[in-house]
């Protein structure tokens, strides 16, 4: 196709034909998902299925590819999915209005996908997804948190047993071990920077989007008491928001879909 003469002319023709077979699941198209979304189908992914229940809200415009004024209150998954048609007629793409919770997960179907991508916020399914994906044969990537984060060179990729520095990472990690570990290893992208707020939140004492290091996306908005940041440690009594800047959640996001294109290219 002519619209991706140039990543041919990059990566060879083999690779898009790998690219368009290839099957992705994306949990959570927020502030990380949803440019990571537009990454994988301008880089030629053919079958992309999107998971996110949540609908475009106003606090969304400053960082989320959805989000606009014109598409307040419409599902994420409905506006983000027209657009990428319109990117690529021809890509099979599905977007599930939906939660991923342990309740839910066997509706998903992982084994069925090539990969497997983590932008969800909510930290005990996420908890749920990581030890669920780690034990199917898909190839899986997860995302902690692009919040209080505002230097790009901060961002980094690792193994996930072996990251430093993210308190996202470590209550995580916590969680897992105590629930008997991963199956594999997979790499997440994070940031070592924490950046305090400097202004104060108009919904203080709310439960609402982005609370645990956002955004990785806002996947579950009224789940209630959901930890934040407080400091260098996870405050699980307490729920507020965490300020986010435009680019770090795209450049997570972006990260993300170079790693699924890089392991296509092997």
């Amino acid at each position: 196709m002519e619209i991706f003469q140039r990543t041919a002319l990059l990566l060879g023709k083999p690779y898009l034909e790998k690219a368009a077979n290839t099957r992705v699941i994306l949990f959570g198209i927020g502030g990380v998902g949803s440019w990571c979304a537009e990454a994988l189908i301008r880089a030629g992914i053919g079958h992309l299925t999107m998971v996110d229940s949540d609908v475009v809200s106003e606090t969304n415009i400053n960082r989320q590819l959805p989000a606009t004024t014109k598409t307040v209150g419409k599902p994420k998954t409905e506006v983000l999915k027209a657009r990428l048609l319109e990117i690529n007629p021809n890509a099979n793409i599905c977007g599930l209005q939906e939660i991923y919770s342990p309740e839910t997960a066997g509706s998903f179907a992982l084994d069925t996908y090539d990969f497997i991508l983590d932008a969800i916020d909510s930290l005990s399914n996420k908890v749920h997804l990581i030890q669920q994906a780690t034990n199917t044969n898909a190839i899986f990537f997860s995302s902690m948190g692009a919040a209080l984060k505002t230097d790009p060179t901060c961002i980094k990729v690792t193994e996930f047993w072996k990251v430093n520095g993210c308190p996202l990472a470590a209550a995580l990690r916590s969680r897992i071990r105590k629930l008997g570990g991963t199956g594999k290893k997979f790499l997440c992208v994070y940031s070592d920077e924490i950046y305090e707020n400097k202004g104060e939140s108009p919904d203080s004492g709310k439960s609402a989007e982005s609370v645990l290091g956002e955004d990785v996306t806002s996947t579950q908005i009224n789940e209630p008491q959901r930890p934040i940041m407080t400091g260098q440690h996870w405050d699980s009594k307490k729920a507020s928001i965490n300020g986010t800047v435009s680019y770090m959640p795209a450049m997570f996001g972006m990260t993300i879909a170079g790693l699924v294109t890089q392991e296509i290219m092997k």
